[in-house]
């Protein structure tokens, strides 16, 4: 998946913006919360949410390690470029889509309500 097909499948979700944070950081936000993070040169690097009970186990393979920062909260990122390439978009974008549901459900009604979720 290119960068390009990153940021027309991220934008197909509801109420989704991008942003460029941190000067080379293209960041995908729903709710002005992230949930999907990449460099702007579309490299293999990739960091989005898990479910906690996924993460210890996705750390523990050759592909993924905690992201910097925000690891602590259930965040990983692909160890290299090898690791995002044995990866089809299909997976990757079932991990996307997971990402944007588990940031998309913790925001609070009155902020859903705000951007048209309900």
């Amino acid at each position: 998946m290119n960068i390009e097909e990153l940021r027309t499948y991220c934008l197909s979700f509801p109420a989704v913006t991008e942003d460029i944070k941190w000067g080379a950081d293209l960041c995908f936000c729903v709710g002005e919360k992230m949930f999907c993070v990449t460099g702007v040169d579309g490299g293999y690097g990739m960091t989005f949410k898990v479910r906690d009970d996924e993460f210890d186990e996705l750390c523990e393979t050759e592909f993924f390690q905690p992201a910097a920062y925000v690891g602590r909260y259930k965040w990983v990122t692909f160890r290299s470029p090898e690791a995002r390439a044995a990866f089809s978009d299909k997976e990757l974008k079932r991990y996307i889509k997971q990402s944007y549901e588990l940031i998309r459900d913790k925001l609070p009604k009155k902020k859903r309500k705000v951007i048209g979720l309900g």
